[in-house]
């Protein structure tokens, strides 16, 4: 991730000064439960806070889940899960990538039904990177590598539609119009720029028109001297009740705009992203190690180590080097943004506590998490996710969210 030497330089001064202060200064920092500044600029709403909020959210997970599949007897053995859906009466949909399968679940989580499998035919996948829900038993499924989208009702396909192949985009949300909304999973990129460029983008299902509405920094140009970055920041879109949300994870800021790509809302925070230092390693290693050996088992214990050596070589070089504010971001059903804590050694063990903004800017506090448990969607008073139990078994739970 590139580095910001300007709030560095910044943040080192300031804690000199403060050091040179009598002891008896008063302190001038603002409260954390201090309310933010809002201004309009230009049409544009600004929330700024001049400090970090820390207070916990209004709402939290039940004690104990609602139900799990996946551990049990005759549960779907997950091999892992990369996005899910909560339907309106509690059921839910998931996607299992190494599986290659979309799997359906009942509201109260005791039987499931494999809802598509892999291949290139009708009501078949290769990969799903993202499922929208349209209706009481109606979800449409974005699938990249066969360039479509497939609307399953009750179970069954009731329309496919072409995705543009060449655009690089995927299929972030729905727009108010119906209009599918587009972001960048890749682009060109020079030397010259700092980061490289991203796009949002509408596209019509009916007429197959892409029209892009807006740029916005999507990836950091590896810094010099390293083989590739450990730990990059990343410009993430999603979509929040048919808007766009734009996030870049060094940046403490979440952009709003609407589907043609005018700019609506800027909410804004104080933040010192936190340096990755040694104690960090250990954990790192033994992710990497244990994705090896999950992943490919047939690569033997040497090429793990030497693989291994090389990797953290890689982020022993970035030692000292700032860490990202966050994870990539999702939103609820409400229109809530969750910016889940970023942690170099991913989240299937330790997962990070959740922060939430509401659709107006407002900060609305932090979410703990059980240990384990990966958050996929909430809707409808329920959050859906992965839990990692202590034998590494991946197993789809819904909790109740408690005053929410």
């Amino acid at each position: 991730m590139p580095t910001r030497p300007h709030f560095i330089l910044a943040l080192l001064t300031r804690i000199v000064l403060l050091g040179l202060l009598p002891a008896c200064a008063p302190d001038t920092s603002p409260p954390t439960h201090a309310p933010p500044h809002v201004a309009d600029s230009a049409g544009v709403r600004i929330v700024t806070y001049d400090h970090t909020p820390t207070t916990p959210a209004h709402f939290r997970l039940a004690a104990e889940p609602r139900f799990w599949h996946g551990a049990d007897p005759g549960d779907y053995s997950f091999q892992e899960v990369s996005v899910g859906r909560l339907l309106s009466d509690g059921s839910a949909v998931v996607y299992d990538p190494w599986n290659v399968e979309l799997v359906a679940f009942s509201p109260d989580g005791t039987t499931h039904s494999v809802l598509a499998g892999e291949g290139e035919g009708p009501g078949e996948v290769r990969y799903v990177n993202a499922i929208f829900v349209l209706g009481q038993d109606s979800v449409l499924i974005a699938d990249p590598n066969l360039a479509r989208v497939t609307l399953f009702v009750g179970g069954s396909v009731t329309r496919i539609a072409a995705l543009p192949r060449s655009a690089g985009l995927d299929v972030e949300g729905i727009g108010s119009s119906g209009k599918l909304l587009l972001a960048s999973s890749f682009g060109s990129f020079s030397d010259e720029e700092a980061w490289r460029p991203g796009h949002m983008a509408r596209f019509d299902m009916a007429t197959g028109v892409v029209d892009t509405v807006a740029s916005y920094d999507f990836m950091p140009r590896i810094p010099p001297g390293l083989e590739r970055e450990p730990i990059p920041a990343y410009g993430e879109v999603t979509v929040a009740t048919g808007h766009f949300v734009q996030t870049r994870s060094d940046r403490a800021q979440v952009t709003w705009r609407l589907p043609d790509g005018t700019t609506t809302q800027i909410a804004r925070w104080q933040a010192a992203p936190a340096l990755l230092t040694e104690e960090w390693m250990q954990p790192i290693e033994a992710e990497y190690r244990m994705s090896v050996r999950k992943h490919s088992p047939s690569v033997p214990e040497a090429g793990i180590t030497e693989s291994t050596r090389r990797v953290m070589g890689i982020y022993r070089a970035s030692i000292g080097r700032p860490m990202p504010l966050f994870a990539e971001p999702f939103a609820d059903s409400g229109g809530r943004i969750w910016l889940p804590s970023y942690k170099p050694s991913g989240e299937r063990h330790s997962v990070p506590p959740y922060t939430v903004i509401a659709p107006d800017g407002t900060w609305l506090g932090t979410v703990n998490v059980p240990p384990g448990f990966r958050i996929l969607d909430v809707a409808g008073g329920l959050v859906l996710g992965m839990e990692l139990d202590e034998m590494d078994v991946e197993s789809v739970v819904v909790y109740e969210l408690v005053g929410g």
